[in-house]
């Protein structure tokens, strides 16, 4: 398994409005993408960081959801409420329990 993590700075007057979005767009358009496993969206409230966390069946098909240019539809969607550039990470989940 794989996980992207995409680390945000939110608008503190949009964050709830990036988790409604993420919520009820960016879940379900995942949900039909090849070799996804699920998503967590952590949010810190006083300060507006954000970490998106997706999980995939592999590192490939992280990729492939990357080049397919899904990847950055979804972060344009929140354009207008980030306060600086979004960082994306990626790491092989060693453990899940």
């Amino acid at each position: 398994m794989f996980a992207r993590l995409t680390i945000v700075a939110i608008n503190i007057d949009k964050l709830d409005e990036t988790i409604k979005i993420f919520e009820e767009g960016v879940i379900p358009a995942a949900k039909s993408q090849k070799g996804y496993c699920g998503a967590y969206l952590l949010t810190d409230r006083k300060t507006g960081k954000g970490i998106a966390l997706t999980l995939w069946d592999s590192e490939e098909d992280a990729i492939a959801n990357e080049q397919s240019g899904y990847y950055q539809e979804q972060i344009n969607r929140f354009k207008d409420f980030f306060t600086a550039p979004p960082v994306r990470e990626g790491y092989e989940v060693s453990i899940q329990a």
